[in-house]
């Protein structure tokens, strides 16, 4: 009989406060059973970050002094022990039966490198979730089924031994464009795999800071960059907490 793959759930987090109790209750209440090990990874915060993960019961609290989102996740790759890393953010939900399609996909599919799929914005009134139900149903489903790989980095799961293969994360990149780095460099050991009904609850901070337009301009752009010539098209990125 086959053994049920180790899922280590990753989570970075730089000064996420005002989020990470919601995010790691989400955890602890829906995925908690099935996973081997949660860590956070606390990227140099100044708040209360670190005290609020380690008051979870079986929450491991990792700190990396050197800020920087690929380089949190690195940190996380080399120090979990199991055979899928699940990668949420810190303002994220995870909805019930998350882990669940992770173990699904993953025992269906021996070629599978990673899984990803969209965001649902928690705090967006109902026609700002209008559009970007739109984004992701007219824009990214297309651009995935035309390039053949699709990540989103606040939510996504991918084999170990696959990210050994790639060396890791490119902690040359600050922020934009890191994600599909990710999924442009799986895709040469796996199938890469994004599923629209593989969402995850997160913040509109980010929207909601620095404008929609700006924000999906910024993505669609370094997407393209990354996919054309194999690098982000922007290095700068704002902190919003």
């Amino acid at each position: 009989m086959e053994l049920e793959p180790k899922i280590s759930l990753i989570i970075p987090a730089y000064n996420e406060e005002r989020y990470l109790t919601a995010c790691l209750e989400s955890v602890l209440r829906n995925a908690s059973t099935q996973l081997f090990e949660i860590i956070v990874i606390d990227n140099a915060s100044t708040d209360q970050t670190a005290k609020i993960a380690t008051s979870f019961s079986g929450v491991r609290v990792v700190r990396e002094e050197q800020k920087g989102l690929t380089r949190a996740r690195q940190r996380g790759f080399t120090e979990a022990r199991g055979d899928i890393l699940a990668y949420i953010d810190a303002d994220t939900r995870l909805p019930l039966g998350w882990i669940e399609q992770v173990l699904t996909e993953f025992r269906r599919e021996p070629n599978l490198a990673s899984l990803s799929g969209p965001y649902i914005y928690y705090d967006l009134d109902p026609f700002q979730q209008l559009l970007i139900k739109f984004y992701w149903s007219i824009l990214a489903w297309p651009s995935y089924l035309i390039i053949g790989y699709l990540l989103v980095g606040g939510n996504f799961a991918i084999r170990k031994e696959v990210l050994t293969k790639m060396n890791g994360f490119d902690t040359s990149i600050e922020f934009y464009g890191e994600d599909t780095n990710i999924a442009r460099r799986a895709k040469s050991f796996g199938l890469v795999k994004f599923k629209l009904s593989f969402f995850i609850y997160s913040s509109a901070r980010r929207l909601k800071g620095q404008g929609f337009i700006k924000t999906a301009w910024l993505y669609i752009v370094n997407f393209l960059s990354e996919v054309l010539r194999q690098k982000p098209a922007t290095s700068n990125y704002q902190d919003l907490r």
